[in-house]
């Protein structure tokens, strides 16, 4: 999120458009995966100045870099750019043009990393606060849909979530040689919330992978107390740089603890008069000491990330968190474990305080099957029970101390064929 000095006057854009593109199933399905240049294979070979060059044209910036053992995550003037052999995340907020960057990307892929074509491209964002101020192909999501068609021919667009309220948008496309089929969907009533199923054929993929899996934590009207903390006015102390200052007060505000922070690298920002921005790469599944690891359900080994960035401002407060680390809905045994999703959500939740909130969850079939199978309820539904239990009842289960208490106002349920996603919006209760 940035948020400089000449934009405090005008509102600031918080809720990002996330770019993602896998140009391959996985790390080892990338080309010439032996060749490596300093280690690094794939898009990671691409060197920082030809990332540059595309985001000059999503009109941001880059502001540091944290090279990991599996990705590499650039901290931005807008947000984040996480960069695997095989998958490419672009993460952007304000007005970037982020999908104009997109012809350029499939270029460098082509160009520089032998990746000729487009395994599966997903795009998302939440409803703007202030959709006028954007430009280019973002001002409408049906411009957005109608960009992304004219590149992909086997796109589909989705809206969740209340259309004439805080929703959730979503772009996704299937692997070559797919053919989407024309889903239906249908509603169920639950304890008041209507959950609707979206029912697709399932898609095989050309290869068994892993567990896909990504939570955002989406937050607005976020409580004075935690919006004043990422104000950041010139101060006497000329010393302290924009990194100093963001290190402060992610220790003070248990940023740094979201994560065991021995498996965590942390880069982060403070922007000036206020912002802030952070990339994390996370070593995952390495934690825990406990002998039943894999029966909650934590990946062993491999590198996630996550992002978190705040805009502060009166009036259009917004933070967001985004991860990609699997997490198990069983309560985590040990404080120095991986956390579990309950505990996760609660932490993030308790920093911002906010009145208003969506959670999604996106994962894999694969997962989401293999979870019911062994546990009798799908890791969707998993999900919306543990964001309940974390979010509207005041107990202990979860570790840290119980915060704010919160009322379910949406809980959908979207089955994709090969992915699945959880959606929920909470409010504060009064």
């Amino acid at each position: 999120m940035g948020t400089t000095t000449d934009s405090f006057s005008s509102p600031f854009e918080g809720p990002e458009k996330l770019l993602e593109i896998w140009f391959a199933p996985s790390p080892a399905d990338v080309p010439d995966a032996s060749v490596t240049i300093d280690g690094k294979h794939g898009l990671r070979k691409v060197k920082r100045s030809v990332w540059e060059d595309m985001l000059s044209m999503v009109k941001c910036q880059i502001l540091s870099v944290v090279e990991g053992s599996e990705m590499d995550a650039y901290l931005l003037s807008e947000s984040s750019l996480f960069v695997s052999p095989h998958r490419l995340i672009l993460k952007t907020c304000g007005t970037t043009l982020n999908l104009m960057g997109l012809p350029r990307i499939l270029e460098i892929a082509r160009e520089h990393a032998s990746l000729p074509t487009v395994h599966r491209c997903f795009y998302s964002r939440k409803s703007f606060f202030f959709p006028e101020l954007q430009k280019g192909p973002h001002r409408e999501w049906k411009d957005e849909v109608e960009y992304l068609d004219r590149i992909f021919p086997n796109g589909a667009a989705y809206s969740v979530g209340k259309m004439n309220g805080s929703h959730w948008l979503l772009y996704i496309t299937r692997p070559l040689g797919c053919t989407p089929d024309t889903p239906t969907l249908s509603c169920a009533q639950t304890n008041g919330v209507k959950t609707h199923r979206n029912r697709a054929a399932t898609t095989v993929t050309p290869k068994a992978l892993g567990i896909d899996f990504t939570i955002e934590i989406l937050m607005t009207h976020l409580s004075p107390s935690a919006s004043q903390a990422f104000h950041f006015p010139e101060g006497p102390d000329l010393t302290s740089t924009p990194f100093d200052r963001a290190h402060e007060i992610s220790l003070k505000l248990g940023i740094t603890d979201l994560f065991p922070p021995h498996l965590t690298t942390l880069d982060s920002y403070a922007f000036t008069p206020c912002g802030y921005s952070a990339n994390a790469l996370l070593k995952r599944g390495e934690a825990s000491s406990s002998q039943n690891t894999e029966d909650r359900g934590v990946v062993s080994g491999g590198e996630g990330y996550y992002s978190l960035h705040v805009t502060p401002e009166e009036g259009w407060s917004y933070a967001s968190f985004e991860c990609n680390v699997p997490l198990s809905p069983v309560p985590a045994p040990h404080s120095h474990d991986i956390p579990d999703l309950g505990t996760l959500v609660r932490r993030v939740v308790d920093i911002f305080r906010p009145a208003r909130l969506t959670l999604t969850l996106f994962i894999s079939s694969a997962g989401n099957d293999e979870a019911e199978e062994e546990a009798g309820e799908s890791a969707i539904e998993a999900a919306q029970h543990t964001f309940k239990a974390a979010l509207t009842t005041n107990n202990s289960v979860f570790q840290g101390e119980a915060g704010d208490v919160y009322t379910r106002t949406d809980k959908i349920n979207y089955d994709f064929g090969d992915y699945d996603l959880a959606f929920a919006s909470f409010e504060l209760t009064t």
